[in-house]
């Protein structure tokens, strides 16, 4: 019983109330009001926070939300909507409401088909898109309205060609492999044949769901700055052991290690990983 009682509770989510709320009021560098109520474990849309509606930014990203509610079209000053890593699969129809929106990131979330509503195409401000890491078979056709698109993030998605939406949108263009030249074309095909043996060599097929990512991409680049700060570790969780700490475990010194006095004990410096690359219809933005 208790235990069952304790999995109600945390599906139940942390509870935001309007003290919160106010607490989590910022000022942005250019003078907007920013609410961010991001990796907070919050599982129901707010209610309270409709009394904060005149903010320019909202960050509800990283939390449990399965639900966006048809009142965050009363949020009209909106400029910049963050919803990234939550579970949702379906956005309201009233974000068509949203007139003055900038920026929208529903990447790492759980929009399929009938998830992205008509309306989208009613957000002629839009400038960033992210769709990234969802379940999206097709696009809306009115995401052809959005005239003032330069960024429209679709990777890792279902996909399985070029949506004709994104024929229609001036603003963005599609990037062949014709049109590019034969080192970057190189490049291009290394990097796409070493995610797909990194991918095979993963024994699990189904497809992973990342809650608590600041962005998509942040485990990589953590991975990376661990390689940079650290180039004698063979692996970020696993570091190799340095000969001044063997010293130590012996309990006495040992002979020169070749490699000291080179500003970083334990061998040369490892080459860093291949970086990752987001795909997408024109450019992935996380």
């Amino acid at each position: 019983m208790v235990k069952g009682k304790k999995q109600a509770v945390e599906t139940k989510g942390k509870k935001i109330t309007l003290k919160v709320a106010r607490n989590a009021l910022k000022m942005t560098v250019d003078g907007r009001r920013r609410l961010d109520l991001s990796n907070m474990q919050i599982a129901t849309f707010p209610k309270c926070i409709l009394k904060l509606a005149d903010v320019e930014e909202l960050d509800l990203s990283r939390n449990l939300l399965c639900k966006i509610p048809e009142s965050i079209g009363k949020f009209l000053n909106l400029r910049w909507l963050d919803l990234h890593s939550n579970q949702i699969d379906q956005v309201p129809e009233s974000i068509g409401k949203l007139q003055n929106l900038c920026y929208l990131n529903l990447s790492n979330n759980r929009l399929g088909a009938g998830g992205l509503p008509h309306e989208i195409g009613l957000l002629r401000g839009l400038r960033k898109l992210n769709l990234g890491l969802n379940r999206i078979e097709s696009l809306p056709p009115s995401v052809a309205a959005l005239r003032e698109l330069r960024e429209l993030g679709l990777f890792n998605n279902m996909l399985t060609r070029e949506p004709d939406p994104i024929q229609r949108v001036r603003s963005l263009y599609l990037v062949h492999e014709d049109c590019l030249c034969g080192d970057c074309k190189r490049k291009c095909t290394e990097q796409r044949r070493w995610l797909e043996g990194r991918q095979s060599e993963c024994p699990q097929h189904k497809r992973p769901h990342f809650s608590g990512l600041l962005t998509p991409n942040s485990v990589a680049l953590e991975d990376q700055a661990l390689r940079r700060c650290f180039p004698f570790m063979a692996d970020p969780l696993t570091p190799r052991e340095s000969p001044a700490r063997a010293d130590l475990r012996r309990g006495g010194p040992s002979l020169p290690h070749p490699s000291r006095g080179m500003g970083v004990e334990g061998g040369p410096h490892l080459p860093s990983p291949p970086p990752v690359v987001s795909m997408a219809g024109s450019s992935a933005s996380p």
